[in-house]
């Protein structure tokens, strides 16, 4: 199977996660390829959501004004083109790019901007989720949110919390929530990753979110996932990420071929292509390898993310028309 020529969706990868070699050493030609691997990506002395996540900060560091916000979204269009992608969500903190006085709507801006080029040069679809973090202020997280509404009309889509579930708890983000389910704002947030089932039913109560980023543990409560498939909740599930989080010691030991099984709507997704260090065609084959899915496999999960993605319902169908016609032209 040429995993590289499936049509493939992405719902969760995260931007600043996701710079490649060529346009950090273009952002700052000082750092090295052995630097880029050590600071970059996730290595094997990476076992916790916390090590990983300190595999962002240098990404971030860079991404401190227009032109290097641009240069790394057409970087990941790149990217996605070689890996057979056809649409994909683009999730990112627009408060973690403030260090070199942009304000949080020119930083949208930029990056809606720069989505609408990638996706000329690239044929590629998108669009793009605003983070909130779980450390982050009330008042942070409104102004998030608030973000997602103001720009509702341009490429951005949805709102999502991400970040260290274990290091914080939910309260700074309930109004952001209840104000983003009041505007009717397409809601994402992570949860059963570094937590167990009571971080996805906690999330569930208090943000009401349509998919849930990983989600990944809901796996060690039955009741829990009886709840998703009867809610139609769509689990965004990133197997590598997982293991590199110490949520899995193996890949053949993670749950995604179960949640699959167990009739939870799913899809695979790489997180951060750098930090994990894998690409969606890479990731198919590892769930080839390790749990044998065929192409069939691989189909369903796409039909499901596009079902669940943050789009309308006609472009939904026209999306599907044109995966489905690229899928078959490569039988």
């Amino acid at each position: 199977m040429n995993f590289k020529k499936l049509p493939k969706i992405e719902l969760h990868l995260h931007l600043d996660c996701s710079l490649s070699f060529p346009v950090v050493n273009t952002l700052d030609p000082k750092i090295t390829l052995e630097q880029y691997h050590h600071s970059f990506i996730a290595n094997d002395e990476c076992h916790s959501l916390p090590d990983y996540l300190e595999r962002a900060v240098r990404g971030v560091e860079l991404m401190q004004d227009k032109r290097s916000l641009r240069l790394v979204t057409l970087d990941l269009f790149n990217q996605m083109k070689a890996d057979g992608v056809l649409y994909a969500e683009i999730r990112f903190a627009p408060f973690l790019h403030l260090q070199a006085g942009l304000s949080p709507g020119e930083v949208v801006e930029t990056v809606d901007l720069a989505v609408k080029e990638g996706m000329r040069n690239t044929g590629i679809g998108a669009s793009v989720i605003l983070c909130t973090l779980r450390h982050f202020s009330e008042d942070e997280s409104m102004e998030t949110v608030n973000l997602v509404g103001h720009y509702r009309k341009t490429t951005v889509s949805g709102f999502d919390i991400a970040a260290d579930e274990a290091g914080f708890p939910v309260d700074n983000h309930i109004q952001a929530f209840k104000y983003a389910q009041q505007e009717k704002l397409h809601i994402t947030a992570h949860a059963g990753e570094a937590c167990g089932p009571e971080s996805v039913w906690e999330t569930l109560e208090h943000f009401k979110p349509a998919r849930i980023g990983h989600g990944i543990r809901s796996t060690e409560d039955p009741r829990l996932l009886k709840h998703l498939k009867e809610n139609k909740i769509h689990l965004e599930i990133c197997p590598t990420s997982n293991i590199q989080t110490g949520v899995y010691e193996t890949y053949a030991g993670h749950q995604a071929d179960f949640i699959f099984r167990s009739g939870v709507s799913m899809s695979i997704n790489t997180d951060g292509r750098t930090i994990s260090n894998v690409t969606l065609s890479q990731e198919y084959k590892k769930m080839h390898d390790n749990f044998g899915w065929s192409k069939d496999h691989f189909l369903q999960c796409n039909l499901m993310a596009i079902d669940a993605a943050f789009i309308s319902a006609s472009s939904k169908k026209e999306l599907k028309q044109r995966f489905l016609a690229s899928w078959r032209s490569d039988e």
